[in-house]
């Protein structure tokens, strides 16, 4: 339970509103008792100040103007002399218990100082203190004590405090339910993510997540579900490609076993007949030897073991080189190659057997999957890039396996494979070493119209022609 994420994040909001509450009630509790002690001390001092004024001003006796006193206040009064003795008192003091009386506020009294302060008896009864001298024909006479006991004080702080306890419980029932809730909203996508990726490295690459949201949750779903897609069509692909390699390699294999075997035991009747049989041996050796130099080209880029001869090469000879090799297949199928080279463009740095390869490659699909027309070969260059095209009218490409055309075992003509052959290692190969002489490959089509590829070099590789 403690190491799952809701709990974590529960416990991680919670002790937020925690702090947040307790921080509050503090501060809230301090406030009150602050505004309570300042607001006695204020009234202890004015009480005292009013009554120095009444014995200044009355005419009546001391003890008489304390009784008065004493019947509108809450307060005990005391009267004293230099000495610090108790002339008369009122009020509900213990006078048993004089320990406030200090001589050296009486002394500062009779100077003509105020004295004020916090007192506690010796029942820890608690009494704010006020002191002021009395004036007669501009001398000290006397002094008075004023003692506010802070009873009603502290039973009103306390309730205060109960009432904040009391909030600050709700409160924290509140913040719990509030912190399981938010874990819960927070948690459930991650929650959701570890289970889709747990099936997911289970082998259960359908696994889909259905969190649609714009923050950075919905972002990592996202690339969870383009990762289940990437691996599932990677798992088909891969699957449908030992599928067509088996297939691929038994079909030769059984020529090249029951062609040989018929000329081994002479089961020809004239020589004429023996050369074809000679023929289709040869013809399935070399589909033979393409295919495994597919799959040879294939595991080195997969160890990144391809080496290039970079140097400055002329793409208009790498082309002319392609067309003339690849020109008499054409012709066997009746189709025309249109070059248009422009013999001024600038060298590029590239592996001049390798382009080559790559150019061949797209000649023999547009070848492959053209069965009439013609087949433009295009070399030129404008301000941004220089630009090698093959463009066909052939059956074209479906939209929707465009994207994944340059994919390593993908082949679009599933059903017809063993008439357009082909192993779906191809494009993969040109496009692996076209992005390592520093180029670019793109592809566009259309059904029934044909198919477009082109190879862009950047100005900024290439040389200067010589």
């Amino acid at each position: 339970m403690k190491d799952r994420i809701e709990f974590k994040l529960g416990m991680i909001i919670l002790s937020a509103f925690v702090v947040v509450i307790v921080s509050l009630g503090l501060t809230i509790g301090r406030m009150f008792s602050n505004f309570y002690n300042a607001e006695m001390r204020t009234e202890v001092d004015e009480l005292t100040t009013h009554f120095t004024m009444m014995s200044d001003s009355s005419d009546i006796s001391t003890e008489q103007t304390l009784l008065k006193f004493a019947d509108f206040s809450n307060v005990s009064i005391l009267y004293i002399d230099k000495q610090g003795n108790v002339l008369a008192h009122s009020g509900d003091y213990d006078l048993s218990d004089q320990s406030f009386i200090r001589p050296g506020d009486v002394q500062n009294l009779f100077s003509g100082k105020s004295v004020g302060f916090e007192h506690t008896n010796r029942k820890g009864e608690r009494y704010f203190v006020g002191a002021k001298s009395i004036l007669e024909e501009d001398r000290v006479k006397s002094a008075v004590y004023v003692l506010s006991s802070t009873k009603h004080m502290d039973e009103s702080i306390a309730a205060v405090r109960n009432v904040l306890v009391l909030s600050g419980i709700g409160a924290f029932l509140l913040a719990l339910g509030i912190a399981w809730i938010i874990a819960q909203i927070l948690s459930r996508p991650l929650v959701q993510m570890q289970e889709a990726t747990r099936k997911i490295a289970a082998g259960e690459l359908e696994t889909r997540l259905n969190i649609v949201r714009r923050d950075e949750i919905g972002l990592l779903a996202g690339a969870i579900n383009n990762l289940a897609e990437d691996l599932q069509r990677y798992r088909d692909t891969r699957q449908e490609f030992f599928a067509n390699i088996s297939h691929e390699l038994r079909t030769p294999i059984t020529f090249l076993e029951g062609y040989t075997k018929v000329i081994q035991d002479r089961l020809y009747d004239t020589e004429e007949e023996k050369d074809k049989y000679l023929d289709i041996i040869r013809g399935e050796a070399l589909r033979l030897q393409h295919l495994v130099n597919d799959l040879f080209e294939l595991a080195k880029m997969e160890e990144g073991r391809i080496c290039l001869s970079l140097e400055w090469v002329d793409l208009s000879e790498i082309t002319d080189n392609a067309v003339r090799k690849i020109r008499l297949k054409a012709s066997d199928k009746g189709l025309q190659l249109n070059t248009h080279i422009n013999y001024s463009i600038p060298l590029i740095l590239g592996d001049g057997l390798r382009m080559e390869q790559v150019l061949i490659n797209l000649l023999e699909n547009a070848i492959r999957y053209t069965e009439k027309g013609s087949i433009q070969i295009e070399l030129n260059e404008n301000s941004s890039y220089i630009y090698l095209a093959v463009t066909d009218t052939g059956i074209g490409i479906p939209e929707a396996e465009l994207p994944f055309i340059f994919e390593r075992f993908h082949r679009v003509e599933k059903s017809r494979s063993r008439e357009y052959g082909g192993t779906g290692l191809g494009l993969s190969i040109a496009k692996k070493l076209v992005e390592l002489q520093g180029g670019e490959i793109l592809v566009s089509s259309k059904i029934g119209n044909g198919t477009r590829f082109e190879i862009r070099f950047k100005h900024e590789s290439r040389g200067e022609p010589s």
